[in-house]
């Protein structure tokens, strides 16, 4: 087979999804000599996005199986040769690739915040300088749609929210790993069907207008849906118009094809037109009939403050389905995740490093570091984040002061707490370790950890600053670099 023109949905080797650069940094450390010095590396990032209070971390699972598969082919190996850049030395190095990384990562589910890091990498700095792009794609991606559909499950106030989005969504991987993230947001189901045989969430789905059209009439349409799916009933009623045709249809063969089977229907879908206002007739149309039960789906075009607005102007709104707008973040579509070294090893130990820049947002917290959910015995809110260095420990039982890493005069004495360590070592030496839950389990999670935020938090449009700070030690160690640093600056 011309390995150029090989199918990409069937036979792909993902090690090769990297930026270039690692590559070529690969090269010229192993060239060098360093390539066995060992570094730590940390990703996190600044910003959450559409101004929110806090993102749903995800992506675990598939950053688990990247780095479980890791191998370079013959092709491969040819193909780096070809670029006549890379020593003999190096490539052999790569065939005989053996990941021995070890690598900590914030499970799937949990609230997180900017600046703290949700993975966690200590190894050959060859290695974990070479996983970065997919480290960074894979958790950018998920985290960024759980986090998007978590805000519009919110807003759907309990109501269920199933992921209509693959159509449209940025190719195959992002409908696939789209969905499964939508479902750890909040999302009780997807239409993308791979998403059901791969991850085991429900799959879910009514009629196009193409099948109403198909048939000529709208009630011809129903009537052969019902006749199929009596016990999957639900009617897509805005193909022509909603009042006059859709719903009198449905309540139609409701009582002609259902009713006589004593067989109660599901539901009518509207994918148009003034949603309040055509489900709030609808629903008194229905209730009339005799159908007080039958369920009103909404789609068209949703995301979390269309939602809001609708329910607060009495829409009479079972479900929704979301597309578009949640499947490719489109309010805004890029997670910002960086891949920071904060430190390396040699002879004396661990060496924290520091990145410094004019932007005070991109200097970064240096040394190997875990971090702490520090809650309130009495309300079990989560109260603060605390970064803290590997070797800390947090005793409970004294008070517990924090303070502003930036503006430090701002300080918080928290007595009567608990706290929760939140990274977990998913790889030991290379070996994965960690055996992460099923996606409807760790929907569930997440559905329990948002709600030990404070509502404060939870706005959509101004939220609460949640406390991320530095433990006293930390501090100074970072103090302490941006003293060395500025001095060589004034030479």
């Amino acid at each position: 087979m011309n390995k150029t023109n090989f199918d990409v949905t069937n036979e792909r080797n993902l090690t090769m999804l990297v930026d270039f650069y690692e590559l070529t940094m690969g090269n010229g450390y192993f060239n060098v000599g360093v390539g066995e010095k060992t570094a730590y590396f940390d990703m996190f990032f600044r910003r959450v996005p559409d101004g929110g209070g806090y993102c749903i971390m995800s992506g675990v699972q598939q950053l688990i199986e990247y780095l479980s598969s890791l191998h370079f082919t013959e092709s491969n190996i040819e193909y780096l040769r070809s670029k006549k850049i890379f020593s003999e030395e190096f490539l052999d190095y790569l065939y005989n690739f053996e990941f021995k990384c070890d690598v900590w990562a914030i499970p799937e589910g949990n609230p997180v915040f900017p600046n703290e890091p949700l993975v966690s990498v200590r190894g050959p700095v060859i290695q974990a300088q070479f996983i970065e792009t997919m480290i960074l794609l894979t958790i950018n991606h998920q985290t960024l749609i759980a986090t998007k559909a978590n805000r519009i499950c919110r807003a759907a106030e309990g109501r269920p929210v199933m992921e209509f989005g693959s159509r449209r969504a940025q190719g195959y991987d992002g409908a696939i790993y789209g969905a499964r993230a939508a479902v750890i947001g909040g999302c009780t189901s997807t239409a993308c069907t791979i998403a059901e045989e791969l991850f085991n969430i429900p799959a879910a789905g009514t009629m196009a207008h193409s099948w109403v059209q198909l048939y000529p009439t709208e009630y011809e349409a129903f009537q052969a849906w019902a006749e199929i799916y009596p016990y999957n009933c639900v009617f897509l009623i805005d193909t022509y118009n909603v009042l006059k045709s859709g719903i009198p249809n449905a309540i139609k063969v409701f009582d002609e094809v259902l009713k006589p089977k004593g067989i109660r229907p599901g539901g009518v879908r509207i994918d148009s037109g003034d949603i309040t206002y055509l489900s709030k007739e609808c629903r008194r149309m229905l209730d009339e009939a005799g159908y007080p039960d039958v369920k009103i789906i909404i789609s068209n075009s949703l995301d979390e403050h269309i939602i809001t607005d609708v329910l607060s102007q009495g829409a009479a709104i079972d479900s929704f389905g979301v597309g578009e707008r949640l499947i490719t973040a489109r309010s805004e579509p890029v997670f910002g995740g960086v891949y920071k070294l904060v430190a390396v090893e040699d002879e004396s130990g661990v060496v924290p490093k520091i990145k410094i820049s004019e932007n005070q947002e991109k200097i970064t917290n240096p040394g190997f570091k875990k971090i702490y959910r520090i809650f309130d015995k009495k309300s079990k809110k989560a109260v603060a984040d605390l970064i803290t260095l590997h070797d800390e420990t947090i005793d409970p039982n004294s008070p517990l002061e924090i303070f502003d890493p930036v503006y430090t005069w701002k300080k918080k004495k928290i007595k009567n707490f608990y706290a929760k360590e939140l990274m977990v070592k998913i790889f030991d030496k290379g070996k994965p370790v960690y055996k992460s839950p099923d996606v409807m389990s760790i929907r569930e999670f997440a559905k329990e950890e948002t709600e030990k935020l404070w509502p404060e938090v939870l706005r959509f449009e101004n939220p609460h600053n949640y406390y991320v700070d530095l433990s006293l030690n930390l501090w100074k160690l970072k103090q302490n670099l941006l003293h060395k640093y500025s001095e060589i600056y004034k030479e």
